[in-house]
Protein backbone atom coordinates (compact mmCIF):
# COMPACT_ATOMS: atom_id res chain seq x y z
CA UNK A 1 0.00 0.00 0.00
CA UNK A 2 1.25 3.50 -0.89
CA UNK A 3 2.50 5.59 2.04
CA UNK A 4 0.93 9.06 1.81
CA UNK A 5 3.43 10.50 4.28
CA UNK A 6 2.69 14.09 3.34
CA UNK A 7 -0.90 13.70 4.59
CA UNK A 8 0.07 12.80 8.16
CA UNK A 9 -2.03 14.75 10.63
CA UNK A 10 -4.03 16.56 7.97
CA UNK A 11 -7.83 16.41 7.67
CA UNK A 12 -8.77 15.00 4.25
CA UNK A 13 -12.12 13.78 2.95
CA UNK A 14 -12.99 10.88 0.67
CA UNK A 15 -16.12 11.32 -1.44
CA UNK A 16 -17.47 8.04 -2.81
CA UNK A 17 -16.86 4.70 -1.12
CA UNK A 18 -16.50 2.24 -3.94
CA UNK A 19 -13.45 0.04 -4.36
CA UNK A 20 -11.03 2.93 -4.95
CA UNK A 21 -12.64 5.12 -2.30
CA UNK A 22 -12.26 2.51 0.42
CA UNK A 23 -8.67 1.83 -0.67
CA UNK A 24 -7.99 5.56 -0.47
CA UNK A 25 -9.51 5.81 2.99
CA UNK A 26 -7.35 2.90 4.16
CA UNK A 27 -4.14 4.36 2.70
CA UNK A 28 -4.84 7.75 4.26
CA UNK A 29 -5.63 6.18 7.62
CA UNK A 30 -2.45 4.09 7.56
CA UNK A 31 -0.52 7.26 6.74
CA UNK A 32 -1.83 9.07 9.80
CA UNK A 33 -4.29 11.46 8.16
CA UNK A 34 -7.52 12.58 9.81
CA UNK A 35 -9.90 10.90 7.36
CA UNK A 36 -13.51 11.87 6.74
CA UNK A 37 -15.60 9.68 4.42
CA UNK A 38 -18.96 10.15 2.72
CA UNK A 39 -21.14 8.40 0.17
CA UNK A 40 -24.67 9.23 -0.94
CA UNK A 41 -25.57 5.56 -0.51
CA UNK A 42 -26.69 4.74 3.01
CA UNK A 43 -25.48 1.14 2.93
CA UNK A 44 -22.01 2.29 1.79
CA UNK A 45 -21.88 4.69 4.72
CA UNK A 46 -22.95 1.96 7.12
CA UNK A 47 -20.26 -0.35 5.76
CA UNK A 48 -17.62 2.37 6.21
CA UNK A 49 -18.82 3.03 9.77
CA UNK A 50 -18.53 -0.68 10.57
CA UNK A 51 -14.92 -0.55 9.36
CA UNK A 52 -14.17 2.23 11.84
CA UNK A 53 -14.08 5.21 9.47
CA UNK A 54 -15.30 8.66 10.47
CA UNK A 55 -18.46 9.22 8.41
CA UNK A 56 -19.05 12.95 7.91
CA UNK A 57 -21.92 14.38 5.87
CA UNK A 58 -20.03 16.53 3.37
CA UNK A 59 -23.27 18.05 2.11
CA UNK A 60 -23.77 19.90 5.42
CA UNK A 61 -20.53 19.75 7.44
CA UNK A 62 -18.19 22.70 7.96
CA UNK A 63 -15.49 22.09 5.35
CA UNK A 64 -13.14 24.92 6.28
CA UNK A 65 -10.61 22.55 7.88
CA UNK A 66 -10.17 20.64 4.62
CA UNK A 67 -7.74 21.41 1.81
CA UNK A 68 -8.37 18.24 -0.19
CA UNK A 69 -11.29 15.97 -1.09
CA UNK A 70 -10.36 12.74 -2.83
CA UNK A 71 -13.16 12.46 -5.33
CA UNK A 72 -14.58 9.33 -6.91
CA UNK A 73 -14.24 9.99 -10.68
CA UNK A 74 -17.64 8.44 -11.29
CA UNK A 75 -19.44 11.24 -9.42
CA UNK A 76 -20.20 14.32 -11.59
CA UNK A 77 -18.33 17.40 -10.44
CA UNK A 78 -18.97 19.64 -13.48
CA UNK A 79 -21.37 18.24 -16.09
CA UNK A 80 -24.20 17.49 -16.54
CA UNK A 81 -24.86 18.84 -13.07
CA UNK A 82 -22.18 19.17 -10.39
CA UNK A 83 -22.71 17.27 -7.18
CA UNK A 84 -23.61 19.63 -4.28
CA UNK A 85 -20.42 18.64 -2.44
CA UNK A 86 -18.34 19.70 -5.46
CA UNK A 87 -20.02 23.10 -5.44
CA UNK A 88 -19.39 23.51 -1.70
CA UNK A 89 -15.76 22.42 -2.07
CA UNK A 90 -14.99 24.84 -4.86
CA UNK A 91 -16.68 27.68 -3.01
CA UNK A 92 -14.34 26.92 -0.09
CA UNK A 93 -11.26 26.65 -2.37
CA UNK A 94 -10.84 22.94 -1.61
CA UNK A 95 -9.12 20.88 -4.29
CA UNK A 96 -10.83 17.85 -5.81
CA UNK A 97 -8.41 15.10 -6.83
CA UNK A 98 -8.62 11.38 -7.53
CA UNK A 99 -6.54 8.64 -5.94
CA UNK A 100 -4.03 8.60 -8.81
CA UNK A 101 -3.10 12.19 -7.96
CA UNK A 102 -2.19 11.05 -4.45
CA UNK A 103 -0.04 8.27 -5.93
CA UNK A 104 1.79 10.80 -8.11
CA UNK A 105 2.50 13.11 -5.17
CA UNK A 106 3.91 10.24 -3.12
CA UNK A 107 5.88 8.27 -5.73
CA UNK A 108 7.81 11.07 -7.41
CA UNK A 109 10.87 9.02 -8.40
CA UNK A 110 8.97 6.37 -10.36
CA UNK A 111 8.22 6.34 -14.08
CA UNK A 112 4.65 6.56 -15.34
CA UNK A 113 3.09 5.04 -18.44
CA UNK A 114 -0.47 6.26 -19.08
CA UNK A 115 -2.98 4.80 -21.50
CA UNK A 116 -6.28 6.34 -22.55
CA UNK A 117 -8.76 6.21 -25.43
CA UNK A 118 -12.42 5.48 -25.93
CA UNK A 119 -11.78 1.82 -26.69
CA UNK A 120 -8.93 -0.63 -26.31
CA UNK A 121 -7.26 0.97 -23.29
CA UNK A 122 -7.77 -1.99 -20.96
CA UNK A 123 -6.31 -4.47 -23.45
CA UNK A 124 -3.41 -2.15 -24.22
CA UNK A 125 -2.70 -1.44 -20.55
CA UNK A 126 -2.75 -5.14 -19.69
CA UNK A 127 -0.56 -5.97 -22.69
CA UNK A 128 2.02 -3.31 -21.76
CA UNK A 129 2.07 -4.64 -18.20
CA UNK A 130 2.52 -8.20 -19.50
CA UNK A 131 5.47 -7.18 -21.68
CA UNK A 132 7.14 -5.07 -18.98
CA UNK A 133 6.81 -7.85 -16.41
CA UNK A 134 8.17 -10.45 -18.84
CA UNK A 135 11.12 -8.13 -19.49
CA UNK A 136 11.93 -8.16 -15.78
CA UNK A 137 10.79 -4.62 -15.03
CA UNK A 138 9.52 -3.63 -11.59
CA UNK A 139 5.94 -2.47 -12.27
CA UNK A 140 2.43 -2.08 -10.94
CA UNK A 141 -0.58 -2.08 -13.28
CA UNK A 142 -4.02 -0.64 -12.60
CA UNK A 143 -5.96 2.60 -12.36
CA UNK A 144 -9.21 2.53 -14.31
CA UNK A 145 -8.40 -1.09 -15.14
CA UNK A 146 -9.61 -2.12 -11.71
CA UNK A 147 -6.73 -2.23 -9.23
CA UNK A 148 -6.94 0.90 -7.05
CA UNK A 149 -3.78 2.99 -7.36
CA UNK A 150 -3.21 3.31 -3.61
CA UNK A 151 -3.09 -0.47 -3.13
CA UNK A 152 0.04 -0.61 -5.30
CA UNK A 153 3.42 -1.38 -3.79
CA UNK A 154 6.02 1.35 -3.98
CA UNK A 155 8.08 0.59 -7.12
CA UNK A 156 10.56 3.39 -6.40
CA UNK A 157 13.21 4.78 -8.70
CA UNK A 158 13.65 2.53 -11.72
CA UNK A 159 10.12 1.14 -11.37
CA UNK A 160 7.08 2.03 -13.47
CA UNK A 161 3.38 2.49 -12.87
CA UNK A 162 1.30 1.41 -15.88
CA UNK A 163 -2.02 3.22 -15.56
CA UNK A 164 -5.21 2.99 -17.55
CA UNK A 165 -6.62 6.51 -17.37
CA UNK A 166 -10.28 7.34 -17.96
CA UNK A 167 -11.30 10.82 -19.02
CA UNK A 168 -12.81 11.25 -15.54
CA UNK A 169 -9.50 10.41 -13.87
CA UNK A 170 -7.47 12.63 -16.17
CA UNK A 171 -9.58 15.61 -15.12
CA UNK A 172 -8.70 14.97 -11.48
CA UNK A 173 -4.97 14.21 -11.84
CA UNK A 174 -2.59 17.16 -11.96
CA UNK A 175 0.89 16.09 -10.85
CA UNK A 176 1.77 13.27 -13.25
CA UNK A 177 3.76 14.01 -16.36
CA UNK A 178 3.69 10.67 -18.15
CA UNK A 179 7.03 9.39 -19.37
CA UNK A 180 5.08 7.49 -22.02
CA UNK A 181 1.53 8.64 -22.82
CA UNK A 182 -0.71 6.58 -25.09
CA UNK A 183 -3.88 7.89 -26.76
CA UNK A 184 -5.50 5.12 -28.80
CA UNK A 185 -8.63 6.64 -30.31
CA UNK A 186 -11.50 9.01 -29.65
CA UNK A 187 -15.13 8.44 -30.56
CA UNK A 188 -18.22 9.93 -28.87
CA UNK A 189 -18.71 8.59 -25.32
CA UNK A 190 -19.50 10.09 -21.90
CA UNK A 191 -20.56 13.30 -23.65
CA UNK A 192 -23.00 14.36 -20.93
CA UNK A 193 -20.24 14.15 -18.30
CA UNK A 194 -17.95 16.44 -20.32
CA UNK A 195 -20.47 18.94 -21.64
CA UNK A 196 -20.14 17.67 -25.21
CA UNK A 197 -17.51 16.35 -27.59
CA UNK A 198 -15.10 19.28 -27.14
CA UNK A 199 -14.95 18.69 -23.40
CA UNK A 200 -14.42 14.96 -23.88
CA UNK A 201 -11.55 15.54 -26.32
CA UNK A 202 -9.98 18.12 -23.99
CA UNK A 203 -10.06 15.59 -21.12
CA UNK A 204 -8.39 12.91 -23.23
CA UNK A 205 -5.64 15.32 -24.34
CA UNK A 206 -4.64 15.76 -20.69
CA UNK A 207 -2.69 12.49 -21.04
CA UNK A 208 0.01 14.63 -22.73
CA UNK A 209 0.01 17.30 -20.01
CA UNK A 210 3.46 18.95 -19.64
CA UNK A 211 5.30 16.33 -21.69
CA UNK A 212 8.72 17.42 -22.95
CA UNK A 213 11.48 15.43 -24.66
CA UNK A 214 12.60 12.69 -24.11
CA UNK A 215 9.07 11.81 -22.93
CA UNK A 216 7.07 10.06 -25.63
CA UNK A 217 3.53 10.47 -26.96
CA UNK A 218 2.08 7.41 -28.71
CA UNK A 219 -1.01 8.35 -30.71
CA UNK A 220 -3.40 6.24 -32.77
CA UNK A 221 -4.06 8.09 -36.03
CA UNK A 222 -6.89 5.96 -37.45
CA UNK A 223 -9.66 8.37 -36.43
CA UNK A 224 -9.84 12.03 -37.49
CA UNK A 225 -9.91 13.45 -33.96
CA UNK A 226 -6.70 11.73 -32.88
CA UNK A 227 -5.05 12.44 -36.22
CA UNK A 228 -5.70 16.15 -35.62
CA UNK A 229 -4.18 15.89 -32.12
CA UNK A 230 -1.13 14.16 -33.63
CA UNK A 231 -0.71 16.93 -36.19
CA UNK A 232 -1.03 19.56 -33.47
CA UNK A 233 1.54 17.95 -31.16
CA UNK A 234 3.88 17.30 -34.08
CA UNK A 235 3.75 20.99 -35.02
CA UNK A 236 4.62 22.04 -31.47
CA UNK A 237 7.42 19.48 -31.17
CA UNK A 238 7.53 19.41 -27.37
CA UNK A 239 7.87 15.63 -26.97
CA UNK A 240 8.88 12.57 -28.99
CA UNK A 241 5.81 11.56 -31.02
CA UNK A 242 5.21 8.07 -32.43
CA UNK A 243 1.98 7.55 -34.39
CA UNK A 244 0.43 4.08 -34.57
CA UNK A 245 -2.04 2.61 -37.05
CA UNK A 246 -3.90 -0.62 -37.69
CA UNK A 247 -4.73 0.41 -41.25
CA UNK A 248 -1.35 0.69 -42.95
CA UNK A 249 1.93 2.60 -43.11
CA UNK A 250 2.43 5.75 -41.05
CA UNK A 251 5.86 7.38 -41.28
CA UNK A 252 7.86 7.47 -38.08
CA UNK A 253 5.53 5.15 -36.18
CA UNK A 254 4.41 1.57 -35.61
CA UNK A 255 1.72 0.04 -37.79
CA UNK A 256 0.06 -3.08 -39.18
CA UNK A 257 0.52 -3.83 -42.87
CA UNK A 258 0.15 -6.99 -44.96
CA UNK A 259 -0.22 -9.18 -41.88
CA UNK A 260 2.88 -7.79 -40.17
CA UNK A 261 3.64 -5.46 -37.28
CA UNK A 262 6.08 -2.89 -38.65
CA UNK A 263 8.36 -0.60 -36.65
CA UNK A 264 9.26 2.62 -38.46
CA UNK A 265 10.02 4.73 -35.38
CA UNK A 266 13.59 5.30 -36.57
CA UNK A 267 12.76 5.39 -40.28
CA UNK A 268 13.75 1.81 -41.08
CA UNK A 269 10.27 0.23 -41.58
CA UNK A 270 11.33 -3.08 -40.05
CA UNK A 271 8.90 -6.02 -39.93
CA UNK A 272 9.10 -7.19 -36.33
CA UNK A 273 6.43 -9.93 -36.12
CA UNK A 274 3.58 -11.55 -38.00
CA UNK A 275 0.30 -10.44 -36.43
CA UNK A 276 -0.92 -14.03 -36.57
CA UNK A 277 1.74 -14.83 -33.95
CA UNK A 278 -0.40 -12.97 -31.39
CA UNK A 279 -3.38 -15.33 -30.89
CA UNK A 280 -5.05 -13.12 -28.27
CA UNK A 281 -4.95 -10.05 -30.52
CA UNK A 282 -7.32 -10.90 -33.37
CA UNK A 283 -8.96 -8.21 -35.48
CA UNK A 284 -8.00 -4.77 -36.74
CA UNK A 285 -8.76 -3.08 -33.42
CA UNK A 286 -6.30 -5.37 -31.65
CA UNK A 287 -3.65 -4.58 -34.25
CA UNK A 288 -3.90 -0.98 -33.07
CA UNK A 289 -3.57 -2.19 -29.47
CA UNK A 290 -0.52 -4.27 -30.44
CA UNK A 291 1.11 -1.37 -32.28
CA UNK A 292 0.50 1.01 -29.37
CA UNK A 293 1.80 -1.45 -26.78
CA UNK A 294 4.89 -2.17 -28.87
CA UNK A 295 5.60 1.54 -29.23
CA UNK A 296 5.04 2.23 -25.52
CA UNK A 297 7.31 -0.59 -24.39
CA UNK A 298 10.00 0.41 -26.87
CA UNK A 299 9.78 3.98 -25.57
CA UNK A 300 10.20 2.57 -22.05
CA UNK A 301 13.44 0.90 -23.15
CA UNK A 302 12.37 -2.72 -23.64
CA UNK A 303 14.30 -4.36 -26.53
CA UNK A 304 12.28 -5.39 -29.59
CA UNK A 305 12.91 -9.17 -29.28
CA UNK A 306 11.68 -9.11 -25.68
CA UNK A 307 8.54 -7.17 -26.65
CA UNK A 308 7.66 -9.57 -29.45
CA UNK A 309 8.33 -12.69 -27.36
CA UNK A 310 6.08 -11.44 -24.57
CA UNK A 311 3.28 -10.42 -26.94
CA UNK A 312 3.10 -13.96 -28.32
CA UNK A 313 2.30 -15.24 -24.82
CA UNK A 314 -0.26 -12.58 -23.95
CA UNK A 315 -3.39 -14.40 -22.72
CA UNK A 316 -5.81 -11.60 -23.60
CA UNK A 317 -8.24 -9.62 -21.51
CA UNK A 318 -11.14 -11.25 -19.70
CA UNK A 319 -14.54 -10.26 -21.14
CA UNK A 320 -12.97 -8.86 -24.32
CA UNK A 321 -13.45 -11.26 -27.24
CA UNK A 322 -12.71 -14.10 -24.85
CA UNK A 323 -13.35 -17.55 -26.28
CA UNK A 324 -15.27 -19.47 -23.62
CA UNK A 325 -15.91 -22.75 -25.49
CA UNK A 326 -16.11 -24.25 -28.93
CA UNK A 327 -19.01 -26.71 -29.24
CA UNK A 328 -19.40 -28.78 -32.41
CA UNK A 329 -17.50 -26.12 -34.34
CA UNK A 330 -19.46 -23.15 -32.94
CA UNK A 331 -17.40 -20.61 -30.98
CA UNK A 332 -18.93 -18.95 -27.91
CA UNK A 333 -17.23 -15.58 -27.35
CA UNK A 334 -17.57 -13.31 -24.31
CA UNK A 335 -17.22 -9.65 -25.30
CA UNK A 336 -19.12 -8.27 -22.31
CA UNK A 337 -16.69 -5.37 -21.99
CA UNK A 338 -18.11 -3.91 -25.24
CA UNK A 339 -20.38 -1.35 -23.58
CA UNK A 340 -20.85 0.90 -26.62
CA UNK A 341 -21.33 0.51 -30.36
CA UNK A 342 -17.75 1.41 -31.21
CA UNK A 343 -16.42 -1.41 -29.02
CA UNK A 344 -18.97 -3.85 -30.42
CA UNK A 345 -17.93 -2.90 -33.95
CA UNK A 346 -14.53 -4.48 -33.28
CA UNK A 347 -16.10 -7.84 -32.52
CA UNK A 348 -18.58 -7.69 -35.41
CA UNK A 349 -15.63 -7.05 -37.74
CA UNK A 350 -13.77 -10.09 -36.39
CA UNK A 351 -16.38 -12.87 -36.69
CA UNK A 352 -18.77 -14.11 -39.41
CA UNK A 353 -21.44 -15.52 -39.27
CA UNK A 354 -22.60 -14.17 -35.92
CA UNK A 355 -25.39 -15.14 -33.55
CA UNK A 356 -25.38 -11.84 -31.69
CA UNK A 357 -26.50 -11.36 -28.07
CA UNK A 358 -26.93 -7.66 -27.34
CA UNK A 359 -28.73 -5.20 -25.11
CA UNK A 360 -28.70 -3.77 -21.62
CA UNK A 361 -28.64 -0.09 -20.66
CA UNK A 362 -28.04 1.77 -23.91
CA UNK A 363 -25.53 4.59 -24.43
CA UNK A 364 -26.46 7.83 -26.20
CA UNK A 365 -25.25 6.59 -29.59
CA UNK A 366 -27.15 3.29 -29.48
CA UNK A 367 -26.13 1.07 -32.41
CA UNK A 368 -25.25 3.93 -34.74
CA UNK A 369 -22.39 3.06 -37.06
CA UNK A 370 -22.92 -0.72 -37.06
CA UNK A 371 -25.08 -0.83 -40.19
CA UNK A 372 -22.29 -2.20 -42.41
CA UNK A 373 -21.99 -5.29 -40.20
CA UNK A 374 -25.68 -6.27 -40.32
CA UNK A 375 -25.09 -8.84 -43.12
CA UNK A 376 -22.69 -10.72 -40.84
CA UNK A 377 -25.42 -11.24 -38.24
CA UNK A 378 -27.32 -14.44 -38.86
CA UNK A 379 -29.70 -13.77 -35.95
CA UNK A 380 -29.77 -11.37 -33.00
CA UNK A 381 -30.96 -12.10 -29.47
CA UNK A 382 -32.07 -9.12 -27.39
CA UNK A 383 -31.79 -8.67 -23.63
CA UNK A 384 -32.41 -5.87 -21.15
CA UNK A 385 -33.76 -2.32 -21.24
CA UNK A 386 -32.59 -1.56 -24.76
CA UNK A 387 -34.70 -4.30 -26.38
CA UNK A 388 -37.35 -2.00 -27.91
CA UNK A 389 -34.81 0.54 -29.19
CA UNK A 390 -32.46 -2.10 -30.59
CA UNK A 391 -35.31 -4.13 -32.12
CA UNK A 392 -36.22 -1.10 -34.22
CA UNK A 393 -32.63 -0.83 -35.44
CA UNK A 394 -32.50 -4.55 -36.26
CA UNK A 395 -35.76 -4.34 -38.19
CA UNK A 396 -34.52 -1.32 -40.14
CA UNK A 397 -31.37 -3.24 -41.05
CA UNK A 398 -33.24 -6.46 -41.90
CA UNK A 399 -31.63 -8.55 -39.17
CA UNK A 400 -33.78 -11.43 -37.85
CA UNK A 401 -34.07 -11.18 -34.10
CA UNK A 402 -35.64 -12.65 -30.99
CA UNK A 403 -36.53 -10.83 -27.77
CA UNK A 404 -35.11 -12.98 -24.98
CA UNK A 405 -35.26 -10.67 -21.98
CA UNK A 406 -32.50 -12.28 -19.95
CA UNK A 407 -29.03 -13.51 -20.78
CA UNK A 408 -29.56 -17.18 -19.92
CA UNK A 409 -32.54 -17.37 -22.28
CA UNK A 410 -30.51 -15.66 -25.01
CA UNK A 411 -27.58 -18.05 -24.67
CA UNK A 412 -29.82 -21.09 -24.94
CA UNK A 413 -31.70 -19.69 -27.94
CA UNK A 414 -28.53 -18.63 -29.75
CA UNK A 415 -26.82 -21.95 -29.09
CA UNK A 416 -29.82 -23.94 -30.32
CA UNK A 417 -29.96 -22.03 -33.62
CA UNK A 418 -26.20 -21.88 -34.21
CA UNK A 419 -25.70 -25.58 -33.53
CA UNK A 420 -28.67 -26.52 -35.71
CA UNK A 421 -27.48 -24.45 -38.67
CA UNK A 422 -23.84 -25.61 -38.25
CA UNK A 423 -22.41 -22.90 -40.51
CA UNK A 424 -18.62 -22.76 -40.97
CA UNK A 425 -17.00 -20.18 -38.68
CA UNK A 426 -20.18 -19.66 -36.65
CA UNK A 427 -19.86 -17.58 -33.47
CA UNK A 428 -22.32 -17.00 -30.65
CA UNK A 429 -21.19 -13.55 -29.60
CA UNK A 430 -22.08 -11.64 -26.44
CA UNK A 431 -21.19 -8.08 -27.44
CA UNK A 432 -23.92 -5.99 -25.82
CA UNK A 433 -23.11 -2.44 -27.00
CA UNK A 434 -24.63 -1.40 -23.66
CA UNK A 435 -23.84 -0.84 -20.04
CA UNK A 436 -24.78 -3.75 -17.78
CA UNK A 437 -26.45 -1.94 -14.90
CA UNK A 438 -30.06 -2.81 -15.74
CA UNK A 439 -29.47 -6.49 -14.95
CA UNK A 440 -25.90 -6.85 -13.61
CA UNK A 441 -23.62 -5.06 -11.16
CA UNK A 442 -20.96 -4.59 -13.85
CA UNK A 443 -19.80 -5.95 -17.19
CA UNK A 444 -17.63 -8.54 -15.41
CA UNK A 445 -20.66 -10.12 -13.73
CA UNK A 446 -22.46 -10.11 -17.10
CA UNK A 447 -19.52 -11.88 -18.74
CA UNK A 448 -19.32 -14.42 -15.94
CA UNK A 449 -23.05 -15.14 -16.31
CA UNK A 450 -22.55 -15.69 -20.05
CA UNK A 451 -19.65 -18.08 -19.42
CA UNK A 452 -21.67 -19.97 -16.81
CA UNK A 453 -24.60 -20.35 -19.22
CA UNK A 454 -22.30 -21.50 -22.02
CA UNK A 455 -20.57 -24.02 -19.77
CA UNK A 456 -23.95 -25.55 -18.93
CA UNK A 457 -24.63 -26.31 -22.58
CA UNK A 458 -24.32 -29.87 -23.83
CA UNK A 459 -22.27 -30.83 -26.87
CA UNK A 460 -18.86 -31.94 -28.04
CA UNK A 461 -16.83 -29.13 -26.54
CA UNK A 462 -13.26 -28.06 -27.03
CA UNK A 463 -11.90 -26.16 -24.00
CA UNK A 464 -11.81 -22.44 -24.67
CA UNK A 465 -8.86 -20.18 -25.10
CA UNK A 466 -8.92 -16.40 -25.44
CA UNK A 467 -9.77 -15.16 -28.90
Amino acid sequence: MINLFYMEGLPVAVMGLGKSGLATAEALTQSGADVWVWDDNESSRADALSKGYKVVDLTTADLTELTTIVWSPGIPHTHPKPHPVALRARAANIELVCDIELLARSERDSAYIGITGTNGKSTTTTLIGHVMEAAGRRIAVGGNLGTPALTFPSVGAGGSYVLEMSSYQLELTYSITFDVAVLLNITPDHLARHGGMDGYVAAKKLIFHRQTKPRTAVIGVDDPTCRAIWEDLKAKGDQVIWPVSALGPVPGGVYAADGWLVDDTFGAAERVAELAAFPALLGTHNWQNAAAAFAACKAAGVPTPAIVAAMTTFPGLAHRQQLVRTIDGVRFVNDSKATNADATEKALATFDPIYWILGGQAKETGLDGLEAYAPRVRHAFLIGEASDRFAAWLEANKVPHTRCGTLDVAVNAAAELALAEALPGACVLLSPACASWDQFANFEKRGEAFADAVNRLEGNAVPGDRA
